[in-house]
């Protein structure tokens, strides 16, 4: 029995070497070709590698790179900080700072641990073999070295602490900064709050909601209650679908008269007009008559359109919802309205949300029952609880299955048990088999979060980040990478119960090769990967050949890609989670975090700001303290990996001494002087990351240049302590000092920065920014005729925006001022200053205005990219205001834009009318912007924006005429 464990020891050392070592290099080669592919690819295909040099708005843009191999490394690693955030938001600045910061720490740490710990470990002496000799189960429990580990590991963890007091102290400024600067501060949003579960008394009437905010200071602009919809939605839904499959078949038959007529030329035969395609009224396959499918199409959508022009013109026949929008006129009152208990009852009006945006909103979740809403929420968790169990037990048999020990059964297999296939094996197949089996696991948990009434899209996706990073803390760390030696204890120890804790620190450290396999996955092909995006270059050119067949199906296909935060986060959460807890017990994880974390920071550099596209992602960086949040629970988890391996080395002591109960006191001191340092944590950041703190708002009232100045992100004075100085050289300087102080300042202190300023001035000249990127780097929008969003006084009750001066947000100036001025509805007696979708004919007029303006001429028309931002500015109009925030089926046109190509030869143009007389005016063909090629194939101009035009009817050449004749 003894000679069959020494083997079985002995056959699982010599696995873990060639499992490691054929892991590492066939991630390596994988990494190198991907790499190597992505640098031949990237100047060819501009549409997957850089949609962000032209896709987004021009203010947004970045400057395209030349085609050296290797010339996007410099390019994005030379961008101020600054410029990021313009560019790509608070959201991404701070994923990279956590990611910078990830790669600073494992960095310091590798160097540390390799030169004091790994030594230690190899000269331990304890008679371990292959890795484990560069762990700590190669040092004797009772040997004086292991205090070499207790050391280090708590400068460790000051060292983590340390970075993440900067890192917060960093994001608090830069927080402050974003919420008031002209970016986000112009926007109405920020000055909303979005409220649920109304009590019926203040739902049922405007003026008391209103009344009940307007004692915050400044007061309340504008109110619109939510109305149930449904009915209308229903209707817009069809008739969308209908638009969808008519828009369809115009362009499938707009392309086959193409390819007829250029069959007929050739030939030098008549021309024969393509049979129109046929359909049934009824949902009942082979029931009815069968009717010309475009003229059913378009009857159906006319009829449709007219009833949506019915139900949507009289909001008031809709039944009031439970939830609200209250725009109020300072930013500060939004914030403190938040903070606020607004009801004497239970649950009433406890859910608000601050920055709404439309287009964030899941209208289906806001009329729900505050209890409805909790039941819920049980529901989910106990739904979360059971997937736990059962993704639990899926991993585990996954991991089982593949591993060495359980195929050596199989007798087919017995015989190949100690060939390098196996240690190929299972260094490469358990890694893959648990990242597909992760990968549904999000679209599980987004749904049960959007079934517990989650009103809002990025509340979802915040709430991801903790569940999702738990799923990741249980399944792939604590069962899979630990499941042979948890597995391996347990048996042993129903032998010899008193042995359990004493084979701790055998079988633990034997985990880290599952735990460098995984890491090797990920830091090398997954960073790969992730740059070469193989899955997004399908999407764009063959998957398009095989179902985008219309030019708005083409367009859609270009949009950029938006990164998926609310898994992405939590994944990298966990390698920290692995590579600290195994720092002290395994020192070589520590230099693969390092490399994980500093390749996947570069690929994020260029993949924000060349490829993502996230303007749908705005939270201003809240999803940053969730990773600090998930930090600590990997350092928590470390520490008691250390207080575990210190009780269980002192389990195996023959006589137990000072030094070895000395050696647990300090990992659980270091335990609870951490619980302390969260907890202040908790107290002293995070209510100002949450909300604009008053003393904020007074001081950039007070000096508005605050808010477009880039801030000193490590100072600790006031936010107008920093001289903004007037002159142009000295406010550069200032400016490249506060980019110095941003890129360094968590690494080095403030005052040795200063100091090599001081010998080296030249390091302040600022750099020139290139050519095409100049002029949006220097002339940001709207910037020089910045008046902020109100924090104080800048409205008052007597005098506010009204719907007169301003509309819709709109870059292209031109464009706007088509829009007419809305009409204000007259106010009740004594009823507060605002309005209310309540009106009845508010929309009406809405609608009246669209249809009689006359929409941009093509010399006006600009990119449909110039519009991505469509936020409302802060002093637009309120019937605007009350359409933007209303339920999408109230914003929906009673007209409906179908774009499809017209055919070279114009035999398309009297089906055209023809659709168009059907449906008595409400349906409007756009040709403009498609085309088709020779071969037949549809194109799209993907800038082309279909709903901000007329259709002009092409001339139709004579010659094609004399053709077709």
């Amino acid at each position: 029995m003894a000679d069959s464990s020494v083997s079985d020891d002995s056959n699982a050392d010599d696995n873990s070497v060639s499992t490691f070592t054929s892991s590492l290099v066939f991630n390596i080669v994988v990494a190198a070709v991907i790499f190597i592919a992505f640098c031949v690819l990237r100047p060819r295909f501009k549409r997957v590698y850089a949609p962000r040099t032209y896709a987004v708005g021009k203010e947004k843009r970045s400057p395209s790179i030349g085609a050296q191999v290797l010339a996007w490394i410099p390019a994005v690693l030379k961008v101020d900080e600054d410029k990021i955030i313009k560019r790509v938001g608070l959201d991404t600045y701070m994923f990279l700072r956590y990611m910078r910061s990830m790669f600073v720490i494992f960095v310091v740490l590798s160097f540390l641990s390799l030169v004091t710990i790994l030594p230690v470990n190899i000269t331990g002496g304890a008679g371990a073999t292959e890795l484990n000799i560069l762990t700590i189960a190669n040092v004797p429990s009772e040997s004086t070295k292991l205090w070499v580990h207790i050391v280090f590991f708590m400068l460790f963890v000051a060292w983590v602490l340390r970075n993440i007091f900067v890192e917060l102290q960093v994001y608090t400024r830069l927080r402050i900064w974003w919420l008031t600067n002209p970016s986000h501060a112009q926007k109405i949003g920020s000055s909303t709050i979005m409220v649920s579960s109304l009590p019926q008394a203040l739902a049922d009437s405007d003026t008391k909601l209103g009344a009940t905010f307007d004692m915050f200071p400044g007061g309340v602009r504008q109110v619109i209650i939510n109305r149930n919809c449904s009915d209308l939605e229903e209707v817009v839904e069809e008739r969308n679908k209908l638009a969808a499959k008519l828009e369809k078949l115009l362009t499938s038959y707009a392309a086959t008269s193409e390819k007829l007529h250029k069959k007929a030329a050739k030939k030098n035969s008549a021309y024969k007009e393509p049979k129109r395609p046929m359909m049934r009224e009824s949902k009942v396959p082979f029931k009815g008559p069968k009717l010309d499918a475009f003229e059913f199409l378009a009857s159906k959508i006319g009829e449709l359109n007219r009833r949506i022009g019915e139900l949507g013109g009289d909001p008031t026949q809709f039944k009031r919802q439970s939830s609200a929008f209250v725009f109020f006129n300072k930013q500060v009152a939004a914030h403190m309205a938040a903070q606020t208990v607004l009801d004497y009852k239970p649950f009433s009006m406890n859910l608000v949300s601050l920055d709404v945006s439309p287009d964030d909103i899941i209208w289906s979740n806001l009329n729900l029952n505050p209890y409805d809403r909790r039941i819920r929420g049980y529901i989910s968790m106990a739904a979360t609880i059971g997937l736990v169990i059962v993704w639990s037990i899926m991993t585990a048999a996954l991991s089982a299955l593949v591993s060495v020990k359980n195929l050596s059964k199989i007798p087919a297999l017995k015989n190949m048990s100690d060939s390098k296939f196996f240690g190929i094996f299972t260094g490469i197949v358990p890694a893959v088999v648990l990242a597909v089996v992760m990968a549904l696991l999000p679209i599980i948990l987004r749904l049960l979060l959007r079934l517990e009434g989650t009103p809002r899209v990025s509340e979802v996706n915040l709430r991801l980040l903790n569940r999702y990073f738990f799923f990741q803390v249980w399944n792939v760390y604590l069962i899979t990478i630990f499941t042979s030696s948890i597995f391996s204890i347990a048996t042993d120890g129903l032998k010899n119960p008193e042995s359990i804790v004493s084979m701790i620190p055998e079988k633990v450290p034997g985990s880290a090769t599952p735990i460098l396999t995984y890491v090797l996955l990920l830091a090398f092909t997954g960073a790969a990967k992730e740059l070469l995006q193989i899955v997004r270059l399908a999407l764009r050119y063959i998957l398009p050949l095989l179902f985008a067949k219309t030019p708005r199906k083409i367009s859609a296909a270009e949009t950029p890609a938006e990164f998926d935060w609310a898994t992405s986060i939590p994944t990298h959460s966990l390698i920290f989670l692995m590579g600290f807890s195994y720092s002290f017990i395994a020192p070589i994880v520590n230099c693969f975090a390092a490399v994980y974390f500093g390749l996947f920071y570069l690929v994020y550099r260029y993949q924000f700001l060349y490829v993502y596209n996230d303007a749908n992602w705005v939270t201003g960086g809240l999803s940053f303290p969730k990773s600090i949040k998930q930090t600590m629970v990997g350092v928590y988890i470390s520490e008691v990996y250390m207080l575990l391996m210190m009780v269980a080395k002192l389990a195996k002591i023959d006589h137990i001494n000072a030094n070895a109960i000395l050696r647990i006191i300090f990992p659980a001191l270091l335990l609870l002087l951490t619980i302390f340092a969260h907890i202040y944590i908790n107290d002293a950041y995070m209510p100002i990351i949450n909300y604009l703190p008053i003393r904020g708002a007074v001081e950039i009232e007070e000096n508005p240049r605050i808010a477009t100045t880039f801030p000193d992100v490590t100072g600790n004075g006031d936010l107008g302590a920093d001289d903004l100085e007037t002159d142009s050289i000295k406010a550069a300087e200032n400016k490249v000092r506060r980019m110095l102080y941003a890129t360094y300042g968590s690494l080095v202190p403030k005052q040795l920065i200063d100091y090599v300023l001081t010998k080296v001035p030249r390091l302040l000249s600022p750099r020139s920014p290139p050519p095409d990127e100049e002029q949006s780097v220097n002339n940001p929008v709207n910037d020089s005729a910045f008046v902020p969003m109100p924090t104080a006084h800048h409205y008052t009750t007597d005098v506010r925006p009204t719907s007169n001066d301003t509309n819709i947000i709109s870059i292209d100036t031109q464009a706007q001022s088509l829009y007419p001025p809305m009409i204000n509805e007259p106010q009740e007696v004594g009823a507060p200053s605002m309005q209310s979708i309540s009106s009845t004919t508010e929309l009406r007029h809405r609608r009246a205005n669209q249809t009689a303006l006359s929409v941009h001429s093509t010399e006006q028309r600009k990119s449909r990219y110039s519009m991505v931002d469509t936020s409302l500015l802060a002093t637009v109009g309120e019937n605007a205001l009350a359409e933007a925030f209303s339920n999408p089926a109230l914003r929906a046109s009673p007209t409906v834009c179908i774009w499809a190509p017209l055919d070279n030869f114009g035999l398309c143009n009297s089906l055209h009318e023809d659709v168009e007389k059907w449906a008595q005016g409400s349906i409007r063909v756009v040709t403009q912007g498609t085309s088709i090629d020779e071969k037949g194939h549809v194109r799209a101009d993907v800038e082309f924006d279909p709903d901000d035009t007329d259709f002009v009817k092409p001339a139709i050449r004579a010659d094609s005429l004399h053709k077709s004749g």
